[in-house]
């Protein structure tokens, strides 16, 4: 099975890819360019969202609620962060395996650094806590893209 190859995109990097808000007041627009119809503002400074289209000064991004909308990649940071989207909070395991010691808790729609993930398993750290979780409970490690 043949694979296809990366796209050519302004910024170089792969599109989707996943990125951070470098703001806590980010202008969420229906285009790319302030002269776009303001659709919402994010108001949570590190939130992942993951880049679907870009233009040279424009990242057209995806949130885990599924919205849609145009962003300067000047507020943008390529830290990696996710939300645990888990009806439950989602413990932080001292090793990526079952049954593993937990360390600490996520809790539901909690924001952590994403460090890796292998296996699986991602690597987090929130508050100073650190630990395993499995990646299907993550929201912004998916290699898809999450919206269209």
């Amino acid at each position: 099975m043949a694979h296809a190859a990366p796209r050519q995109t302004p910024s170089g990097y792969e599109v989707p890819r996943y990125i951070t808000l470098k703001f806590a007041k980010v202008n969420a627009r229906a285009g790319p360019g302030d002269d776009h119809k303001l659709l919402f503002v994010y108001r949570k400074r590190g939130l992942p969202l993951q880049v679907i289209a870009e233009t040279s000064e424009w990242r057209r991004v995806c949130d885990q609620d599924g919205q849609v909308a145009w962003i300067h990649k000047r507020v943008t940071d390529g830290r990696r962060a996710v939300i645990n989207t888990s009806r439950s909070p989602a413990p932080l395991l001292a090793s990526p395996k079952a049954g593993s010691e937990t360390a600490a808790l996520l809790n539901v729609r909690a924001m952590a650094e994403l460090d890796q993930c292998k296996k699986g398993w991602c690597r987090i750290n929130t508050d100073g806590a650190k630990g395993w979780v499995r990646e299907g409970s993550l929201w912004g490690t998916a290699t898809r893209p999450q919206c269209r």
